[in-house]
């Protein structure tokens, strides 16, 4: 199992390219189940998510092409409506093909979903939604059998709280469904709107994507076509934290800092000075240590939970102490025992974690516990005196694009180490 060996206190200065977003790939990706022509997709991150995703789509029948980071694809025919346990088990965001499927071809068998142990994460509210545009579904051994023979219907989705993936698959199953459909406190993530703009580059009618309420109205089928996958807001935010922890100044090319929300503020807020400029972030630390910023992880645009674990790492070399409340997921502080092992001074609370700034952490072997938290871990690397390995290194290879090949040429001493 790989590791990554790090010898921090290096200050980071350069560029570094951000990718297209993992969030919103995995999501536009299961759109190509919507029709039976070519759908085109560029700034693709090629990562361990996206492969495993095009695993299932090619055992549904899709045909590709994966160039760089454009990728081609084409499910003239849909070859099998059931996504195995196997495939659907290692990552969450497979479970969005059960929608498109229903949709197109009536009938569907998916596996439940698996993905990082970060709390129960339901899938009731994607089943209810299904179930109101007027499938039956079943669950059986494990699997969702859902069938609608007579196609979907438009339906009013009032969600109880809001839910990205909820909204996302509600969209999905929604653009090929008689009549209208609304969804009520919708999310408003920036991959909702990413995803209605690729829906409707392919034909659909989705309105008003990035506020609370989202109205569809449902075609009989939608064509092939070209979209540009939204930069990686996560990716982002992820290397300015690491530039607060560290030091030196960062250009992130590609970068949007509109799509970082209350992160952007927090930022600032800590001490970084940031300028916006066209098609790039630049990122600088001037002062020796960031200040003690608290925080709420809130949907968009509020602070991400996604950015959750990495600011918890910026905050503890901060000066003074700060409090980090969790609002989306339960069980997401494990990496906060990593980061004590380094020497943070890090209480939780429930959902709150207080966090007392130290001047130095110290280096140590660490496991990553999730994906987010893996990055934690590897900015507090580069934060550290002496050596950091970081085991589980798999955790990041679903979600960073070529991270070691990005952070070595901003002079990080970072590398992969094969057992």
């Amino acid at each position: 199992m790989d590791k990554l060996a790090i010898i921090g206190g290096r200050p980071l200065y350069g560029e570094i390219p951000i990718s297209g977003a993992k969030n919103s790939a995995l999501k536009v990706m299961a759109a190509a189940l919507l029709t039976d022509e070519k759908l085109t997709l560029t700034n693709v991150p090629r990562l361990a998510d996206v492969d495993m995703l095009l695993r299932l789509l090619a055992q549904h029948g899709a045909e590709y092409n994966f160039d760089n980071s454009t990728l081609s694809l084409h499910v003239k025919d849909i070859f099998s409506t059931e996504a195995p346990y196997d495939l659907v088990r290692k990552m969450r965001a497979s479970f969005n093909v059960l929608g498109p499927l229903l949709a197109r071809e009536g009938k569907a068998k998916v596996s439940l979903p698996g993905g990082c142990a970060i709390g129960a994460r339901p899938v009731d509210l994607h089943l209810k939604a299904l179930t109101a545009m007027g499938a039956k579904i079943e669950l059986d051994e494990g699997y969702v059998i859902a069938e609608a023979p007579d196609g979907l219907k438009g339906a009013v989705i009032s969600l109880p709280f809001v839910s990205v993936g909820a909204t996302e698959h509600t969209m999905l199953a929604a653009v090929l469904a008689g009549g209208e459909t609304v969804i009520e406190n919708a999310a408003r993530e920036p991959e909702i709107t990413d995803l209605a703009d690729c829906l409707n580059a392919m034909g659909a009618r989705v309105k008003d994507a990035g506020r609370s309420t989202i109205r569809i109205e449902g075609v009989d089928r939608l064509h092939g076509a070209e979209h540009r996958v939204l930069p990686d807001r996560i990716e982002t935010g992820a290397y300015a934290m690491a530039v607060g922890a560290v030091g030196g100044e960062l250009t992130l090319m590609g970068a949007d800092g509109g799509l970082l929300g209350a992160a952007l503020a927090a930022l600032e807020e800590a001490g970084l000075q940031i300028e916006e400029r066209e098609n790039s972030l630049c990122i600088k630390k001037t002062e020796e240590r960031c200040k003690a910023v608290d925080i709420v992880t809130q949907p968009f645009p509020g602070f991400p939970t996604d950015l959750q674990a990495q600011f918890m790492a910026l905050m503890a070399t901060a000066d003074g102490a700060s409090t980090i409340k969790e609002t989306i997921f339960e069980n997401r502080f494990m990496h906060a025992p990593e980061l004590s092992r380094m020497g943070a001074k890090i209480s939780v609370d429930a959902q709150t974690a207080t966090v007392r700034g130290v001047e130095r952490l110290k280096g140590a072997p660490v496991m990553a516990t999730d994906l987010r938290a893996s990055m934690s871990l590897v900015i507090a690397g580069l934060a550290a005196e002496g050596q950091t390995m970081v085991n589980r290194v798999y955790h990041l290879d679903r979600g960073f694009e070529r991270l070691e090949e990005k952070l070595q040429n901003c002079g990080a001493l970072i590398e992969r180490v094969k057992d």
